[in-house]
């Protein structure tokens, strides 16, 4: 069911990630895959072109078909209960986020865990206010929350932050948040009576032997003070059809976020909810055989890594298919762009999720096992010299 790209049809078809790069490097930095789009999704979209379908989309309030379609798909994959008219739809995660904490958020800073997903931690400064970082230990086999650190930033004593951008599963350190991790996060935001923004665009991306990815509104005590942001964008390689959703906890939520004028929230695209409403209603199957896949493509990295670069250090990959590589062991302040140079392999350095840190990587595994090889065969190469 997953039909990997040539390079000829990957470069036309990204042209981000392909398109950005000389015709001897091979991409591994921006989150697309180097997979042909799944079929349900490439009908519903030929389906309606066919219909002149390129209007502008349905602004009506109420869920709609988009909202049926995520509530069945969050009710089978997370156990979750949505209701269909707390589905919001928005232009991409990154608006999303922005949309809601001007639409939801006291005009105070905004809590942010780094590394962090860098549009992300811009367009919170783009509404004005200050971000304060919880930094995660570089060195920790498995990255936590500090409940502490956090209880200090949201204390009016401490950095007086009022809202919490929570990116679970995270990115680019790959975890997937436990429950009991999630209940302590609502413990100390409910005792500051602060706010939850939940970028849980990974969630359908848990990789087999992880964690269940547990949606932050599915915990009791959190459906007044929080909202998910959400999209079949990732886990189903559509981010060029700009439509995400953010998902409500109760109707009060909602209606203020319905309630905002118009232009605040950018429109979505109509094609991008044509095939949201597909991947969500249709797409089960072939996402069942894509996670199976990226958990091979994690294993076989894992593998090589071990054998051509020995001393780096992957931290455990949960979900996504980006893995957080420490190369600080050969040497480099900036191993991609050694690797660019002279492996002709392009990667994201660290030091675009956490400013100032040096000798990390985040790798895109989302390809075939051959390109994967020849990836980490360059880095070695590169690294050694």
């Amino acid at each position: 069911m997953i039909r990997d790209l040539t390079d000829a049809e990957a470069r036309r078809a990204m042209p981000c990630k392909w398109g950005q790069v000389d015709a001897d490097v091979i991409p591994a930095w921006v989150a697309e895959m180097d997979y042909a789009l799944a079929p349900p999704i490439a009908l519903a979209l030929a389906d309606a072109v066919a219909h002149n379908v390129v209007g502008y989309p349905d602004f009506s309030p109420g869920g709609g078909p988009l909202g049926e379609a995520y509530a069945g798909f969050a009710r089978r994959h997370f156990g979750q209960h949505v209701d269909p008219t707390w589905v919001v739809p928005t232009v991409d995660v990154t608006a999303g986020v922005r949309f809601a904490l001007n639409a939801l958020s006291a005009d105070a800073p905004v809590v942010m865990t780094v590394p962090g997903y860098p549009p992300v931690m811009n367009i919170i400064e783009a509404t004005g206010r200050k971000r304060l970082d919880l930094v995660l230990d570089p060195d920790a086999e498995r990255a936590e929350i500090d409940l502490d650190q956090l209880d200090h930033l949201l204390d009016p004593a401490g950095g007086g932050a009022r809202t919490l951008v929570l990116t679970n599963p995270h990115n680019p350190l790959g975890r997937v948040f436990t429950q009991a991790e999630l209940e302590g996060i609502r413990d100390v935001v409910v005792r500051h009576g602060a706010r939850v923004v939940a970028d849980e665009i990974h969630a359908p991306l848990v990789l087999p032997g992880a964690p269940a990815h547990t949606p932050y509104l599915s915990l009791d005590g959190t459906a007044d003070h929080a909202v998910a942001v959400v999209s079949a964008s990732k886990a189903f390689n559509t981010p060029g059809l700009r439509c995400a959703q953010i998902v409500a906890g109760d109707d009060a939520t909602r209606d203020r976020l319905r309630g905002v004028g118009p232009g605040v929230n950018e429109s979505w695209s109509t094609l991008g909810a044509v095939a949201s409403v597909a991947a969500y209603t249709d797409g089960d199957p072939w996402l069942a055989t894509l996670v199976a896949r990226l958990g091979e493509q994690r294993d076989l990295l894992a593998h090589l890594l071990a054998r051509h670069l020995p001393a780096a250090r992957m931290r455990p990959v949960e979900a996504t298919y980006l893995a957080w590589i420490d190369l600080r062991a050969y040497g480099e302040d900036d191993p991609a762009a050694e690797v660019l140079a002279n492996g002709r392999v392009r990667l994201a350095p660290g030091d675009m999720y956490q400013p100032g840190l040096t000798g990390h990587v985040r790798l895109n595994f989302a390809t075939s096992p051959e390109r994967l090889t020849a990836i980490v065969e360059r880095m070695a190469a590169a690294l050694a010299t």
